[in-house]
C-alpha cells in the first residue's frame, strides 16, 4: 500500500463550525425579517380592510349595466312618459330615456337631461347615505351622451322653471339608474347641436357646431332623434291620418296598387326601367291607371297612400325620385268641379286638424325653422280659385312678359304665390283650366275650347302640391290622346280594356306628402320632410 493512501491521525480544524454558525445567524435574520414583513402586510391588509369598509359601495345594487336584453323576464313594472311628469309630483316613477346631456358638480352631484322623443326633463342625482354613493354619482357622470337608461326616482316640483328641458316645472331625484344600451361609436354630431337654431349659432359667434343638411342626411339615424325631426314626422303621420279620416267619412275605399308596371303611366322620359325576368318593367310613376281601372270596376270612390317613382334628374329643393303619394279618384255625377271641391274640402280638413291637434309639434318645428303661420281662407268666400288665364294676368300685371307664360315655371309660381298672399291674404289657392298641351294623355279636354283642359292644380306658399283633372273615360278619345302623346295604345291594352267595357265619368288628383309637409311648415327643402330621402344623388342611407 503506498504512503498516499495511509490514513491521517491529525485533529479536525474549526472551519466547519464557523460556517454553520454563520448560516444559522443568516437564517435567523431572514426569519425575523419575514416575520416583520408579515406583520407589516397584516397591518396593511387590516388598514385596507378598514378603509374599504369605510368606503363600501352601499349603492352597488342601485346602478350599473343591465344584462343584454333578451326578454329574460317580464315583471310588468309600470313605466311613465316624461310628458306625464308634471301631474306626478311626489310619486316614485320608472322611465326609460336617452341621456341628452349631463353635468357633474363635484363628486357628490350630477345633473342628467333625459329625453323621450320631443320631451325632456332634468334629473338630479345627489350622494345620500345608504341610497346614493359617490361611486354611483361618478358612474352616472361618465355615461355617454345618447345612452339609453332606465331611471327610477321621485318627481319633485322645481323651485324655478328649468329652461333646458321641455318639462320645466318638475325634476326627477334619481335613486336608481341602469344602462340599457350604451354608445359604442363616436357621434358625428350631438342631438343638441342638431336642434340648434341658426340664430343661436350666430349669437354664439359660431362656438356651436352648425350641422349641415348633407351631414344630417349621411347620419340620418342620429339626426332623426332631434326634437325638431320627432315633431316633423309626427306631423307627417298626422297628415296621412287626416287624409284617411276625411276620405273614409266621404265613402272612399282604400286600395293598394302594384308598383311594377308593364308601361309608363306619365311619360317615358321620367320612368325607371327595371329588369323583370327575361323582359323589362317600370316603377309606377303614380297609381293613376289602377285608380281609373278601379272606377271602371264600380268602386266609385278610391284612394291610396303609397310610393311614387319619378326618374327626373332634378336636384332642386322640392324634387325627389321617390316620394309618398296621396292619391284619390271618384266618379263624377255632373261636373268635374265636384272632384275639385272634394279635394278642397280634404285640404281644409287637414289644415284645421293640424292646427287644432298638433300646435305643440308645429311650435317645436317653428323654433328651428321660423316661419309666418300658414294662412288659408276661412270665411264664407271660400278658397281662392283662379283660372290659368287669370293667374297669367296677375303675373303680367306684376311685370312678367306674357310670352314667357305659356307654362308657369317654378320662379313664376313662387312670384304668383307672393302676389296672391299680398292681394288675397292666403297661402293656399287653386288654379283651374290648364292648357291641354301641359297635361297627361288621360286628361279630359274642355268642352268648348279644345286647347284647354278640365284640370286643376292646388298650391301652398306659391308651390304646386296637387295636380288633378277629369279623366277621359271614352276609349276612342283615350286612344287618340295616347297616340298624340307618343304612346302606343297596344302597350296599355289592359288599361284600355276597362274603358271599352264601359266606365263612369271620373276625376281625381295626386298629392305629394313630403311637399305638403315642407310647405306647411316652411322647411325650405323637401329632404327634411322625407324620412330617408331619395334624389338623383342619394340612395343611402
Amino acid at each position: 500500500m503506498s504512503e498516499a493512501s495511509e490514513p491521517t491521525n491529525q485533529p479536525p480544524t474549526e472551519q466547519p463550525d464557523r460556517s454553520i454558525k454563520s448560516e444559522l445567524k443568516k437564517r435567523a435574520k431572514a426569519a425575523e425579517k419575514e416575520k416583520k414583513a408579515a406583520e407589516k402586510a397584516a397591518k396593511q391588509q387590516e388598514l385596507a380592510a378598514q378603509q374599504a369598509a369605510a368606503e363600501a359601495d352601499y349603492a352597488a345594487e342601485f346602478y350599473g349595466t343591465l344584462p343584454l336584453h333578451q326578454s329574460q323576464s317580464r315583471p310588468r313594472q309600470p313605466r311613465v312618459d316624461i310628458a306625464s311628469l308634471p301631474s306626478r309630483d311626489g310619486e316614485t316613477v320608472l322611465l326609460r330615456a336617452r341621456i341628452h346631456n349631463s353635468r357633474a358638480q363635484g363628486s357628490k352631484m350630477v345633473f342628467l337631461n333625459l329625453r323621450q322623443r320631443i320631451e325632456s326633463v332634468q334629473a338630479l342625482m345627489i350622494v345620500a347615505p345608504e341610497k346614493v354613493s359617490k361611486q354611483m354619482v361618478k358612474w352616472a357622470a361618465g355615461l355617454a351622451t345618447e345612452s339609453i337608461v332606465l331611471v327610477e326616482g321621485v318627481v319633485k316640483k322645481s323651485p324655478e322653471i328649468i329652461k333646458s328641458a321641455t318639462v320645466g316645472t318638475v325634476e326627477v331625484e334619481v335613486s336608481k339608474l341602469f344602462l340599457i344600451s350604451g354608445v359604442e361609436a363616436r357621434l358625428p354630431f350631438t342631438v343638441e347641436d342638431a336642434d340648434r337654431t341658426e340664430a343661436e349659432i350666430e349669437a354664439s359667434g359660431d362656438q356651436f357646431n352648425r350641422v349641415l343638411l348633407d351631414t344630417r342626411l349621411n347620419n340620418r339615424v342620429i339626426d332623426l332623434r332631434s326634437q325638431t325631426n320627432q315633431a316633423i314626422f309626427k306631423i307627417q303621420a298626422a297628415v296621412g291620418d287626416l287624409f284617411r279620416q276625411f276620405l273614409h267619412s266621404h265613402g272612399f275605399l282604400e286600395i293598394h296598387s302594384p308598383k311594377l308596371q308593364g308601361a309608363a303611366t306619365e311619360s317615358g322620359a321620367s320612368v325607371f326601367k327595371v329588369s323583370y325576368f327575361k323582359g323589362g318593367a317600370f316603377l309606377a310613376q303614380s297609381p293613376q291607371l289602377a285608380k281609373q281601372m278601379a272606377i271602371a270596376a264600380d268602386f266609385e270612390r278610391v284612394y291610396e297612400i303609397g310610393p311614387v317613382f319619378r326618374a327626373e334628374d332634378s336636384n332642386t329643393h322640392r324634387h325627389l325620385t321617390e316620394f309618398m303619394g296621396l292619391d284619390l279618384e271618384m266618379t263624377i255625377e255632373e261636373h268635374y268641379h265636384e272632384v275639385m271641391e272634394m279635394l278642397d274640402g280634404l285640404f281644409l280638413s287637414i289644415f284645421h286638424g293640424l292646427r287644432d291637434k298638433y300646435q305643440k309639434e308645429i311650435d317645436v318645428v317653428n323654433k328651428q325653422f321660423p316661419a309666418e303661420e300658414f294662412k288659408w281662407r276661412e270665411g264664407p268666400e271660400g278658397t281662392l280659385k283662379l283660372s290659368f288665364k287669370e293667374a297669367v294676368d296677375l303675373l303680367v300685371e306684376d311685370g312678367v312678359a306674357r310670352e314667357e307664360l305659356d307654362d308657369i315655371n317654378t320662379e313664376n309660381e313662387k312670384r304668383l304665390g307672393r302676389i296672391v298672399r299680398a292681394k288675397y291674404e292666403t297661402d293656399y289657392y287653386i288654379i283651374d283650366k290648364f292648357p291641354m298641351e301641359l297635361r297627361p294623355f288621360y286628361t279630359m279636354p274642355d268642352p268648348t275650347d279644345p286647347t284647354l283642359s278640365n284640370s286643376y292644380d292646388f298650391f301652398m306658399r306659391g308651390e304646386e302640391i296637387l295636380s288633378g283633372a277629369q279623366r277621359i273615360h271614352d276609349p276612342k278619345l283615350l286612344e287618340q290622346q295616347m297616340r298624340d302623346k307618343g304612346i302606343e295604345p297596344e302597350s296599355m291594352r289592359g288599361y284600355l280594356d276597362g274603358f271599352r267595357l264601359g266606365c263612369s265619368p271620373h276625376g281625381g288628383g295626386g298629392i305629394g306628402l313630403e311637399r305638403v309637409l315642407m310647405l306647411f311648415l316652411k322647411l325650405n327643402n323637401i329632404r327634411r320632410a322625407s324620412l330617408f330621402p331619395r334624389d338623383p344623388k342619394r340612395l343611402e342611407p
